[in-house]
């Protein structure tokens, strides 16, 4: 595969996943089963890992769940954030995954690891929070870090107590699934359908929209169940191993996973996958893989996690499905940056029990590698995709003109072009365009970015049309459009009143968020706040970068020295404050709103806020447990030295790092040092 292929494909799937996710856990209405939606986050995991300079900034493996929607149920912020699981799909990713974290923990072949086994339930994932033994607060995943508040609706499952054993924690969060049996399942099915109600999809669905209710008594009337797999907040964690606490969770009266086993021995692991996949089909309740952990809590929290999942951890999952349709159009959308993206419109099929209607397409090359035309007969696949894949050209000698990509943009008329190396083919009318000029103030209101309510795409829509939304600083602006906007059907003073409001509540923004939702290339969520992390201010960013783009390369190598900045983003930080009108909106938008110093809650260690770099080869770690380490401590792991670094670590053989090190007056410790840090730190 090209390079071109690669970053194609990467776009694909980072948008497709990202739409899956919002329909998966926002809306609770999935259009495709787990097992396609993992084939697709696993072909996304095995191209980033091939091209690792392709890593898209609004990849899906830095991302947990979805921001929720709008709902009637209060927000929860989770103490301890609630992550997702990386995944593998067969016994080889099962062996890489024992292999990498005695990597992790510099363990020999021979040093005894130990595992945990059990069935991945597919239902809704929920955190039950006990105080003095009581059940104070049920909440859902949500994106991880925020969820819903179901409290009163878990008082009608039965598997979930009001209140645990006198000797439990004064504070502890038992985490798990609620979920529907299928047998149950049935019978609400048919019960909706003969009252004329909402049918589900599928137990997930069900269970899902069942506990998200705001009348609790909808949830009491629906047959949900739950059982554990884990905790998060603990004022004490009563056991050494993930088989103790577990036992003791038990023991509390709450269900765990009846396949729940220790595994000794990968070949232990496998075997007990292969046991639940033979009884699969027979089980009560869906699952869709296996679920294996780290039994030791003390090398649980040495591995830690990466971007949004355990190292510790990793689902196994079952084996996706494909059918044949005739691709009847192909139309041309546009989206925020200019992208013209082909989709093609399929006569429906159904493929893994979903309808299927649409399908990307991705873009120009995509087409032609494929040699796809309206009316072609095609093989879909559904492998994790929202808007599933073509596998196939079933027709490809069938007697039909090829496709014709436009080379102008069908919103504006502009050029499209594709840039030298670039796979997308692009709009040149930039703000001119009104699908880019919506399409950003879209992303700018969104929940990701500034959250504004009341400002949906239909609002932005009618507001752009009557010319008040031209750029971000305007829908600050809207306060003087207060009348206007009342003139308007459908609109009455509660509801104007209530989106001034919210607009005037972001008058002090996030600074990540706000960076993020000014739509620079290669600037997503994460890499906005990596970005802040280090510079805490805006006008600070943006001098860094406008001296990079100038060409001063202490400049580049400051921004490049961020764990996960590349040249890709210094490259489109300096092309976006090069351009008049990008300043212009920058500064507009900065004399609107007043960001305060974006600051990170970090702990109390003496590298807190400073910048640490490993060098030289580390005896008792690996360099990425030290930079997780550091990370933990509230530290910047950097790669490389210079007048910024605060601290060098070096191990033996250290070389050129060190001397510059010593050059700059850096101060210098050894392993042992950091490790006296690392342990008066816990």
């Amino acid at each position: 595969m090209t390079e071109a292929d690669a970053a194609n494909e990467l776009m694909r799937l980072a948008r497709a996943i990202a739409k899956h996710d919002r329909l998966y856990h926002a809306d609770d209405a999935p259009e495709i089963t787990d097992q396609e939606y993992d084939a697709l986050v696993r072909r996304n995991a095995a191209l980033e890992e091939a091209f690792p300079h392709l890593v898209r900034d609004d990849s899906p493996s830095k991302k947990v769940g979805h921001e929720i929607a709008a709902s009637p149920l209060s927000k929860v912020t989770h103490e301890v954030r609630m992550m997702s699981l990386d995944n593998a799909f067969d016994d080889a990713e099962v062996a890489e995954f024992v292999a990498r974290v005695r990597r992790f923990l510099a363990l020999g072949e021979d040093a005894p690891l130990v595992f945990t086994a059990e069935d991945k339930i597919d239902g809704l994932s929920l955190s039950l929070r006990y105080e003095q033994g009581v059940l104070v607060r049920a909440a859902t995943r949500g994106d991880g870090q925020v969820g819903e508040d179901v409290t009163p609706n878990v008082a009608h499952i039965a598997d979930i107590p009001q209140q645990l054993p006198d000797d439990a924690p004064e504070i502890f969060e038992v985490r798990g699934e609620v979920y529907m049996e299928r047998a149950a399942f049935a019978e609400l099915n048919a019960r909706q359908e003969e009252a004329g109600g909402k049918t589900f999809a599928n137990p997930r669905n069900a269970a899902a929209g069942s506990l998200r209710q705001k009348d609790a008594s909808v949830t009491a009337a629906r047959p949900l169940r739950f059982w554990a797999h884990g905790w998060g907040a603990a004022s004490e964690v009563p056991g050494e191993s993930q088989v103790e606490v577990m036992q003791r969770i038990a023991e509390w009266g709450i269900p765990v996973s009846p396949f729940f086993t220790r595994c000794e021995s990968l070949e232990q692991m496998l075997a007990h996958y292969a046991k639940i996949a033979k009884q699969r089909a027979d089980l009560p309740y869906e699952i869709d893989g296996v679920v294996y952990k780290v039994d030791r809590l003390d090398l649980q929290q040495r591995l830690g996690f990466v971007a949004k999942a355990p190292r510790w951890a990793i689902a196994r999952k079952f084996p996706a499905e494909r059918a044949e349709t005739t691709l009847e159009s192909i139309d041309i959308q546009v989206g925020r940056t200019g992208k013209l993206t082909p989709v093609g419109r399929l006569a429906p099929v159904l493929v893994g029990g979903v309808t299927v209607t649409n399908v990307t397409l991705h873009n120009r090359d995509e087409i032609e590698r494929l040699g796809v035309r309206p009316g072609d007969r095609v093989l879909v696949q559904r492998a994790g995709d929202v808007i599933p894949q073509v596998v196939e050209n079933l027709t490809p000698d069938a007697k039909r003109e090829p496709f014709v990509f436009p080379d102008h943009c069908p919103e504006c008329g502009s050029e499209a072009v594709s840039e030298e190396g670039e796979v997308d083919v692009r709009c040149t009318g930039g703000l001119i365009c009104p699908a880019q000029r919506t399409e950003r103030l879209k992303h700018f209101v969104s929940r990701a970015a500034l959250d504004i309510d009341g400002l949906g795409e239909k609002t932005i829509d009618q507001f752009f049309a009557k010319g008040w939304l031209e750029s971000p600083a305007d829908i600050f602006r809207l306060k003087d459009r207060r009348e206007d906007i009342l003139a308007l059907d459908g609109w009455k003073e509660t509801s104007v009143d209530k989106l001034l409001a919210s607009v005037e509540a972001r008058r002090e923004p996030d600074a990540a968020r706000l960076l993020f939702g000014l739509g620079i290339r290669h600037v997503g969520a994460v890499t906005a706040r990596d970005l802040l992390k280090y510079f805490h201010t805006l006008p600070a960013l943006r001098e860094v970068a406008e001296k990079a783009r100038a060409g001063d390369e202490d400049a580049a190598g400051e921004l490049t020295s961020i764990d996960g900045i590349g040249g890709a983003v210094v490259e489109a930080l300096g092309d976006f404050f090069h351009e008049e009108h990008n300043r212009g909106v920058w500064d507009d938008i900065l004399s609107e709103v007043s960001p305060p110093r974006y600051e990170v809650e970090t702990k109390d260690s003496p590298v807190a806020g400073k910048t640490v770099v490993f060098t030289g080869k580390l005896e008792t770690m690996s360099r990425d447990e030290a930079k997780a380490q550091a990370e933990r401590l509230g530290a910047k792991a950097s790669g490389s030295v210079s007048a910024k670094t605060d601290l060098l670590v070096a191990g033996p053989g250290a070389g050129s790092k060190l001397k510059k090190a010593e050059e700059l007056g850096i101060e210098v410790i050894d392993e042992a040092g950091w490790a006296e840090i690392v342990a008066a730190a816990k």
